[in-house]
């Protein structure tokens, strides 16, 4: 350890204090080298141009920013090794009181879903999306795409939806299943559950899809989205799954879960409609399942300040999401939310 970062503070070099925090804890020469050739490239970005950052108040566009301008230079899987070495510095440092967010939590959670950062991607305002929900008129195909669009859930988490899972304060008809107990207290709620995993057993039935998110969510529903909720419930095929599907085929195999096939079908054939997918088109031109989970993430995060709100209900896992956001329901969560989020007028 040289002799000028010896003994540094957090304060003086947040980086010399990361990097004397890892070799007590027992990380070896080889990897405190690594990890420092990484963060001193960082601040060696930051330090450029006429308004130098430090690096405790780097933010997400600088960390995107140093990002893309490692492309072309790296490997894909080195940048991914500099992203998670960076993000683990900048979580480090919250969870010891120096840092107050994580700029490169957002960066590696788009990297990790392979989501294309290119500045050529469609980008779709919510006036466009409104006219597209308006074109969606069956019931199921109508339910999906809001609940999508509503809540930024991936398409194997809605799949794996049961009745039990939705809590409506008018809930309208539906079938005669309560609530589980983690909506107890909390109406106009959908519950998310950090399993099953495909193959596994869950409530009485085998799942097709997995769950990916790291912790049970609970996410608000709005009055669009309870709307759209109770009239399909109220149409709903019966099935004989043990397990009481929330979102249920009406066609070929009527009666039957969906499937994450069936639900990518679906918004092909609607986004087609709109000039929205073509074959051919990658992440940057067609509009899938997925491309709603990052419109809810764009702009919900866009009108909210609380990007640690628009994580949780993401479902990410990172450090900087204290338990606040779960034991303040009302106070914060659904708050943030209702304040926020935006109107599909359906």
């Amino acid at each position: 350890m040289s002799s000028d970062t010896a003994g540094a503070t957090d304060e003086e070099d947040p980086i010399a204090y990361f990097l004397d925090d890892i070799t007590y804890h027992g990380k070896s020469d080889r990897t405190r080298a690594f990890y420092e050739r990484v963060l001193r490239d960082f601040e060696a970005f930051l330090s450029e141009g006429s308004r130098p950052v430090p690096v405790a108040e780097a933010s997400h566009r600088d960390c995107m920013a140093y990002v893309h301008g490692l492309r072309g230079e790296k490997s894909e899987s080195t940048i991914a090794t500099y992203a998670s070495y960076l993000h683990r510095f900048f979580a480090y440092m919250i969870q010891v009181g120096t840092f107050e967010s994580n700029p490169m939590a957002l960066v590696v959670e788009e990297m990790d879903e392979s989501i294309n950062t290119d500045p050529t991607r469609r980008e779709i305002g919510v006036a466009p999306m409104r006219t597209f929900v308006a074109a969606v008129r069956h019931p199921l195909e109508r339910a999906v795409v809001v609940t999508l669009l509503k809540t930024g859930m991936r398409v194997g988490e809605l799949c794996n939806l049961d009745v039990r899972d939705v809590h409506l304060e008018t809930p309208g008809p539906r079938p005669d299943v309560p609530v589980r107990a983690g909506l107890d207290g909390r109406p106009d709620s959908l519950y998310v559950s950090a399993s099953p995993s495909r193959g596994q057993t869950a409530n009485g039935e085998e799942r097709t899809a997995s769950n990916k998110r790291k912790r049970d969510t609970t996410i608000p529903i709005d009055g669009e989205l309870a709307r759209v909720l109770r009239h399909w419930l109220a149409i709903r095929p019966d099935t004989r799954s043990a397990a009481t599907p929330l979102f249920v085929s009406t066609s070929g195999e009527w009666g039957a879960r969906l499937t994450p096939n069936m639900v990518h079908h679906l918004v092909e054939t609607h986004a087609r409609d709109r000039g929205w997918y073509r074959d051919g088109g990658g992440a940057e031109e067609n509009v899938t399942p997925h491309y709603f989970r990052h419109f809810f993430t764009t702009h919900l995060r866009d009108r909210t300040g609380e990007r640690g709100v628009v994580k949780y209900l993401r479902g990410d896992v990172a450090q900087d999401v204290i338990d606040t956001y779960t034991h303040d329901w009302g106070d914060r969560v659904r708050d943030v939310y209702e304040a926020n989020i935006y109107s599909l007028q359906v």
